[in-house]
């Protein structure tokens, strides 16, 4: 492209040119889900398929006067930086804000009228619409290319996406519903259960008793192998002879 060749500058500093102009801190600020407000309140950002979702939240601010002031604040500050957020973000299709809750009809009128000239200063076409009565405010962003996210992430291995896995205990009584159902082979003298290390340290130490009570329910001895390559989630129950 040699016509934006006075766009470009050659940068011949010792330090990463990312570190030198803070690109590395935006960057992971951009990927987290939660970017706090200098007030002490954060918002949080939620990427989903077919839209995303920002909530506002006081957290560590509680203000000088009143918790109206507070709420307002805090909201006004939220709308600069979900502006840069999403421009920052590349988001793109349906937008969801969820601002806290403000008693007063101009406090609101505020905040509206604040994230309306916020986004006039964006590139991409936008077209924010009034808020509701719960403090919601619906927008559109046009949609350029793919996500930050999504251009420099890919799916989670291990949660497959969903950005959550289940807890020890709930796998551990999913397993124990399983003993109890998987109870064909009467032949059996005991059962082998091959599951994730963290799941067989969380049976030994906080389900000792159910295992124990299981066992003795079943009349028969259980025996728990661990696999190291296991996704936590997953077990194999098998019939030993």
């Amino acid at each position: 492209m040699p016509k934006l060749k006075n766009n470009v500058e050659l940068y011949s500093g010792d330090e990463p040119i990312f570190d030198h102009f803070g690109v590395e801190l935006e960057i992971s600020r951009a990927l987290g889900r939660k970017v706090w407000l200098k007030s002490g309140g954060y918002i949080i950002v939620d990427e989903a398929e077919a839209l995303v979702a920002i909530d506002v939240n006081t957290g560590r601010y509680v203000g000088k006067r009143n918790l109206e002031d507070t709420i307002t604040k805090t909201n006004l500050e939220a709308v600069k930086e979900i502006a840069y957020q999403l421009r920052l973000r590349n988001c793109g299709g349906i937008i969801v804000l969820d601002f806290i809750d403000m008693e007063k009809e101009s406090n609101q009128e505020k905040v509206i009228t604040a994230l309306k000239e916020e986004f006039l200063k964006d590139r991409a076409k936008t077209n924010v619409l009034n808020m509701s009565s719960l403090g919601i405010v619906e927008m559109t962003r046009k949609r350029t290319r793919e996500s930050l996210v999504r251009t420099l992430c890919e799916p989670c291995s291990y949660c497959d996406g969903k950005g959550f896995i289940k807890s020890k205990t709930t796998i551990c009584y999913e397993l124990f519903r399983e003993l109890h159902r998987d109870q064909d082979d009467k032949a059996a003298e005991a059962i082998e259960l091959h599951v994730h290390p963290e799941i067989a340290d969380w049976l030994y130490d906080e389900e000792r008793e159910m295992l124990e009570e299981t066992e003795e329910k079943l009349g028969r001895r259980i025996i728990i192998k661990t696999e190291e390559k296991f996704h936590l989630e997953q077990f194999e129950v098998f019939s030993k002879h």
